[in-house]
């Protein structure tokens, strides 16, 4: 795995590095406002494993605030994701080496994901770069 590059302040967890999701679970507000949990369905978690990002960028803007996943051998849910208004409390490294520019500025444009220095940070070009690992540089035609 490429190494990732912090240039902000996110509080990373590292449950997923070699680990095989089995479930997942996400904490979302409704859009009356009510806090809802939604499992994930058997034919996604394989996506989620290929594809960490997937497990953050299923909802609208604002709508996710936790998700849990449980990994093979355990009964236990490990929370992969947190956030609470615009502040992201942890989230896990393997999400964020997956994680695109796209996602956070379409998704978590308001929160401590966005950042302008982290973008510049790791050479990022388009929406499609990574935004925590370092992108190749692009040649100009």
């Amino acid at each position: 795995m490429n190494n990732l590059i912090i240039a902000n302040n996110i509080r990373t967890v590292d449950f997923l590095k070699g680990q095989k999701i089995t479930n997942a679970r996400f904490i979302v507000k409704s859009r009356a406002g009510f806090i809802t949990v939604a499992d994930a369905r058997d034919f996604e978690i394989e996506g989620y494993n290929q594809h960490p990002e997937r497990l953050i960028n299923g909802y609208k803007k604002g709508a996710l605030q936790t998700v849990q996943v449980q990994l093979e051998g355990s009964d236990y849910y490990a929370t992969v994701f947190a956030r609470q208004g615009k502040k992201i409390h942890i989230i896990d490294e393997m999400i964020l080496a997956d994680l695109t520019v796209g996602t956070i500025n379409s998704l978590f444009s308001n929160t401590d994901l966005y950042n302008q220095y982290q973008y510049k940070a790791v050479n990022a070009s388009s929406w499609a770069s990574r935004a925590y690992v370092m992108n190749e540089p692009t040649l100009a035609v």
